[in-house]
């Protein structure tokens, strides 16, 4: 089971109300409601991640139409699995991960993009986020979805 983290359903609620605004103020469009609703069952049944197979057909349309707005790998082209290393030191992912990647599904790759994050060890996320956070191209992230920059002589 592939589960989508309640944080990416934020994500995709507020990327959809940031797209198609409330035209009164109270008012959601249909796939920020879709969402919504997939986001309160989580929190009342206290689950941090919803099955992406099992959502409601116009929540994961939603769903997955955030997620076509977001970089798909975290490839930075320094891959050191090519050299033997179990988990490549440029982007965070296992070997298996990388060989995978293609076949992944939109949730399992998110789950692979949460857990490089939150360990934030790859060099995407130290030694290569200035040239990451300076970059506007659509292969990079926000730069406001990078962990703050770390103090000067930190490594």
């Amino acid at each position: 089971m592939a589960g989508i983290h309640i944080h990416d359903i934020e994500l995709a609620i507020n990327w959809w109300r940031e797209r198609s605004p409330s035209p009164d103020g109270v008012t959601a469009c249909a796939e920020v409601r879709a969402l919504a609703e997939v986001y309160a069952y989580m929190v009342y049944y206290r689950e941090n991640e919803a099955d992406e197979h099992s959502m409601p057909p116009k929540a994961r349309d939603a769903w997955l139409a955030w997620y076509a707005s977001t970089p798909d790998a975290p490839c930075i082209a320094i891959c050191s699995t090519a050299q033997g290393d179990a988990i490549c030191k440029g982007c965070g992912r296992t070997e298996d991960e990388v060989q995978d990647w293609p076949v992944l599904s939109p949730g399992e790759k998110r789950m692979v993009w949460r857990r490089i994050t939150l360990e934030a060890k790859a060099w995407r996320f130290n030694r290569y986020a200035e040239r990451a956070r300076a970059s506007t191209g659509s292969d990079h992230p926000a730069a406001e979805t990078f962990p703050p920059h770390p103090p000067e002589g930190a490594a």
